[in-house]
């Protein structure tokens, strides 16, 4: 699915006014149609509804679903934002249309003493801007945002909650504190980014019929991935398969007291369907990785706390995964220098090897093309210097995938996928519970799987953050995400595959 600009969604419209044809007139209808739906559905008791409205086509949403609450026999006030001059032609009609219900009062804002009182049982839908505001809040606007908020009441926006810009950070900015968001068609960047949560709500996605041809003559940044996106990109076994179509991986993980990082990622590695998987441990976790995953061979560096060589010819695995437990002592570092130097095959870096590389940022330079970094946010800060915000964050992840060639995950709720071609994914799966220790590791055995299986490095990213997110989401339907750990991520693996097979 992509995620479209506010420029983008209004070409859209203009798309879809042109080609199906429909007028914007009835296309608002449809909008504020859908909209009533979502409202009457989930707000089967509400008896008293106060509709704040603008005076650009989001007002005019705001105008016809007073119209429609009405014809509902729910009571229906309205204040429309009134600064002397006209509201837009769509606008101006459905406000000829509601002045034909006598049960609704209007009235108009120009300043405080306008603001009518608002009591707690009252639903607000904010009709206000939506995407057509360019500037910050200020005056009378703002003061009325403001007062809207200290109201108590459930906040339902419409498209966007107003003051808040949909490709640009709006911290610290005063906005509409939605506890529900109805945006139409597609997301809006905004809303994709963790620092907006206090302010979107819960976001619910309304098709409202527009145009199915118009995204497909777009070449757009930002995607999110779905069912859709993954059904391109995974490939289901065929019938004679043997385990030498589905590669050979290398983990190298764990030290001493860290072992377990090693089991995590090797579990999943094995879960995500790779033909054979070698670990090379310290020695100190021999016994323990050889009774945990008696799937997997291992070998042992010489020292028995921590990784300070490679102990094999690379060129015998498909894909090589390391960082998770493996710590930052010198002799490590050494031992990742050398394997950046020397591999020819895109790598899977995470955990310590990024803080090793964060420490020494000449190593960035070293990785074979299109290796897979898998930082959360304190480690991407670490390796590419602090940002003001999450959009310029997500910036420089894409800046430098195309700079260094290689392909970032920025963890998060909707974790980012920046791609070397300046694409990017937003992934649609996972949720909080997966805020736990080894869950990292999981993904790292999960893509160098996956990689060795022969996927691209960038279809491995986007279909491991996918199957890694959706695994966590059957997890946390079955142990809720405040019981989750790691290990259940793994375990809901198949589960995920399973799903994906569906798809067929």
């Amino acid at each position: 699915m992509k995620v479209l600009t506010a420029e983008e969604i209004r070409q859209w419209d203009q798309f879809t006014i042109a080609n199906e044809p429909v007028s914007s007139l009835d296309l608002m209808e449809r909008a504020a149609s859908k909209c009533t739906e979502w409202i009457t559905e989930n707000y089967r008791d509400i008896e008293s509804v106060c509709i704040f409205c603008g005076k650009g086509n989001n007002g005019g949403d705001g105008l016809v679903i007073a119209r429609l609450l009405t014809e509902q026999n729910i009571s229906v006030s309205v204040c429309i934002l009134e600064f002397g001059h006209k509201g837009t032609d769509d606008f101006q009609a459905n406000l000829a249309r509601l002045h034909q219900y006598n049960s609704v009062e209007i009235s108009f804002i120009q300043a405080v003493e306008h603001f009518r009182p608002l009591r707690k049982d009252v639903l607000v839908i904010d009709a206000l801007f939506g995407t057509g505001l360019s500037r910050p809040l200020e005056g009378v606007t703002k003061e009325l945002v403001d007062y809207i908020n200290r109201s108590g009441c459930d906040i339902v926006s419409i498209d966007v909650p107003s003051g808040l810009p949909t490709e640009l950070s709006a911290k610290g900015a005063t906005i509409i504190h939605a506890t529900h968001t109805l945006t139409f068609q597609c997301y809006k960047p905004a809303f994709l980014f963790a620092e907006n949560e206090t302010v979107i709500g819960r976001v619910h996605l309304l098709d409202i019929g527009l145009h199915k041809d118009y995204p497909g003559t777009l070449e757009n940044r930002f995607e999110l991935t779905d069912d859709e996106v993954i059904s391109l990109i995974y490939r289901p076994r065929k019938q004679f398969a043997h385990k030498g179509h589905f590669g050979h991986a290398l983990i190298i993980a764990g030290s001493y007291g860290k072992i377990g990082a090693s089991v995590l990622s090797a579990k999943a590695c094995l879960r995500s369907g790779v033909g054979l998987l070698t670990c090379q441990i310290p020695k100190c976790g021999y016994d323990i990785l050889q009774s945990s995953v008696p799937e997997a061979m291992v070998i042992t560096d010489f020292n028995s706390s921590i990784i300070t060589k490679y102990e094999s010819s690379l060129k015998a695995y498909q894909a090589i995964g390391t960082g998770p437990g493996i710590g930052t002592a010198y002799e490590t570092k050494q031992f990742l220098r050398e394997l950046l130097e020397n591999a020819e095959k895109p790598l899977v870096l995470d955990a310590d090897a990024l803080n090793i590389m964060a420490e020494e940022k000449s190593l960035l330079t070293k990785m074979p093309h299109n290796s897979i970094l898998t930082p959360h946010p304190k480690e991407f800060s670490r390796l590419f210097g602090e940002a003001a915000n999450d959009f310029e964050r997500a910036e420089v992840a894409i800046t430098k995938a195309i700079e260094l060639h290689c392909i970032i995950i920025l963890k998060g709720h909707f974790t980012l996928v920046a791609l070397p071609s300046g694409k990017a994914y937003f992934n649609a799966t996972g949720n909080a519970g997966m805020a736990t220790g080894g869950s990292g590791d999981v993904l790292t055995g999960i893509l160098t799987g996956l990689l060795a299986q022969g996927y691209a490095p960038a279809d491995v990213a986007v279909l491991g953050v996918y199957l890694h997110g959706l695994a966590g989401d059957f997890a946390a339907d079955s142990c809720s995400q405040e019981a989750m750990i790691a290990t259940d991520i793994i375990e809901r693996i198949g589960q995920s595959f399973i799903h994906l097979s569906n798809l067929y």
